[in-house]
């Protein structure tokens, strides 16, 4: 192994803390619960307000609320 400079090792080890900060802090970001529920409700909302799906939805609703009103005239 070939003899370093101490300020050279020293720079080298300032550099991969700085990095593994950035990663740690990345992950941090990318794991926090409440972004996680967020980005999951984003997508659940994007994907039922497509028009097709919120015509499904809707026929999904009268079709309950006729089951509900037969069964509470018996």
């Amino acid at each position: 192994m070939a003899d370093r400079d101490p300020d050279t090792i020293k720079a080298e080890i300032d550099q991969a803390r700085d990095q593994l900060a950035l990663t740690v802090d990345s992950l941090t970001a990318r794991a926090n619960p409440r972004r996680l529920a967020d980005d999951v409700k984003a997508g659940v909302v994007r994907f039922a307000t497509k028009p097709p799906v919120m015509a499904s939805l809707a026929g999904v609703g009268v079709l309950v609320l006729v089951v509900v009103v037969r069964r509470a005239r018996r």
